[in-house]
């Protein structure tokens, strides 16, 4: 009896470390946070019965094949366990979460910040496609700041015909246009609203930032001339880096032939209003989550070539690309069989 008694002990007393153990792991969080692929969607495709990249004014030329953006998931809240079991799956990876979700900075606000850029992919998405295609465009008045020198004369939607008798074809316009003039400069601006012309006069404000300089207090947008009407269709998407493939998407179906020759492109990158394709975090996840949907090209940006050669998957070829006009060139030379920019 008091043999069986001792075994018993002996057993409670290995299995009260492994229960902790399993306790403690299910029940604390750690200070990282998972990146991994993320979710990818054909810009040329629709989402919940709409156009990813809808257009309304303007014919719409037939595409088919893949031209897909990429994401990269962030997975919170982990615990001991999930943590472990994530960085062994080796296709995920942790950072501490601070350099994700600040913690002097809300959650809410992290996300918003992140909309906001995403907004911004957009609209310069648009205007890169735009001035590729020599499309026509205007500038409109976008924002009016609230406590700003033009807040009573200015209205969002305004079209700046031309500011100080220069005429404006772009946002850079207007800026050069008050750019060093004195604070207290009375400066005179010609806008269509509501389809009719007219004068209006600003006394520029000083800076809040540097005194001695000017401001005009809105900030100005290029947008089509005409009848075209883009609508991008993507809700719950946070960062800047599906410009290049919406801008791409924007120039398939407005133009005749189709870019990705009905094949599985995808790929990821910034985009300014001037086409240039700027550099993006999480490149070996957006590979991964390209590769598994079924991508045989990726469209990487110049400046994250030399970390993507480093993760490649397998069956997947990289095609570098600094400006739209080469990621456009690109993909005509994979079509016509020529050899495209590599990162390799």
């Amino acid at each position: 009896m008091g043999r069986v008694n001792r075994r018993i002990i002996t057993l409670i007393a290995a299995l009260v470390p492994v229960l902790v153990l399993g306790v403690v792991g299910s029940a604390v969080t750690v200070p990282f946070v998972a990146l991994g692929p993320g979710p990818t969607f054909n810009t040329l495709g629709e989402v919940d019965g709409k156009q990813v990249v809808a257009i309304q004014g303007a014919a719409v030329d037939p595409t088919s094949g893949h031209l897909n953006m990429t994401t990269v998931s962030v997975r919170d809240g982990l615990n001991i366990f999930e943590a472990f079991g994530l960085w062994a799956d080796g296709r995920y990876g942790l950072v501490p979460r601070a350099e994700v979700y600040p913690p002097d900075v809300p959650r809410e606000q992290v996300d918003k910040s992140n909309q906001a850029d995403f907004k911004e992919s957009e609209d310069n998405a648009e205007l890169a496609a735009l001035n590729f295609l020599k499309y026509p465009t205007k500038v409109q008045v976008r924002v009016v700041a609230a406590d700003g020198p033009a807040k009573s004369v200015l209205q969002q939607g305004d079209e700046l015909v031309s500011v100080t008798g220069k005429p404006v074809a772009t946002s850079k316009d207007v800026v050069d246009a008050v750019q060093g003039a004195a604070p207290g400069t009375t400066v005179p601006m010609v806008i269509r609203r509501a389809g009719a012309e007219q004068t209006v006069e600003v006394k520029l404000g000083a800076r809040p930032d540097d005194s001695s300089k000017a401001y005009l207090g809105v900030t100005p947008q290029e947008v089509p001339a005409g009848p075209l009407q883009v609508d991008f269709n993507l809700a719950d998407i946070g960062g800047p880096s599906a410009g290049l493939m919406f801008s791409l998407a924007l120039i398939d179906k407005l133009s005749p032939g189709e870019l990705n020759g009905g094949r599985f492109v995808a790929g990821t990158g910034t985009i300014d209003p001037q086409g240039k394709v700027g550099p993006i975090g999480g490149i070996q996840y957006k590979m991964i989550a390209a590769r598994d949907a079924g991508a045989e090209t990726f469209l990487v940006p110049a400046d994250n070539c030399n970390e993507a050669r480093q993760r490649t998957p397998d069956g997947l070829t990289l095609v570098k690309v600094d400006t739209l006009s080469s990621a456009v060139q690109a993909l005509g030379d994979i079509n016509a069989g020529r050899p495209a920019p590599s990162c390799g």
